[in-house]
């Protein structure tokens, strides 16, 4: 445990962000996965798609993914949804 006080301040401000990114990831991948059932399913794959881009945006904007990452994301699912069409 730091001594110094804005050491300690670093540590509780790591842990607020670690948290907040974490909760963020989790609904990412959540959102990501209704949209490869929905491509599965052949059943509102269009919107699920439009739900997950924009969230996949949101988190490269944020810096939660890197912007090529989501780039690569977002063209896997177009494949598919080409695919299953």
């Amino acid at each position: 445990m730091p001594n110094i006080k804005s050491a300690i301040k670093r540590v509780k401000v790591t842990e607020t962000k670690t948290l907040k990114n974490t909760i963020r990831k989790s609904a990412l991948k959540t959102t990501v996965k209704k949209c490869k059932e929905a491509i599965a399913n052949g059943e509102g794959a269009a919107e699920a798609y439009k739900a997950t881009t924009k969230a996949l945006d949101k988190a490269a904007a944020k810096n939660l993914l890197h912007k090529n990452t989501a780039a690569r994301r977002k063209s896997r699912l177009a494949k598919a949804i080409n695919a299953a069409k």
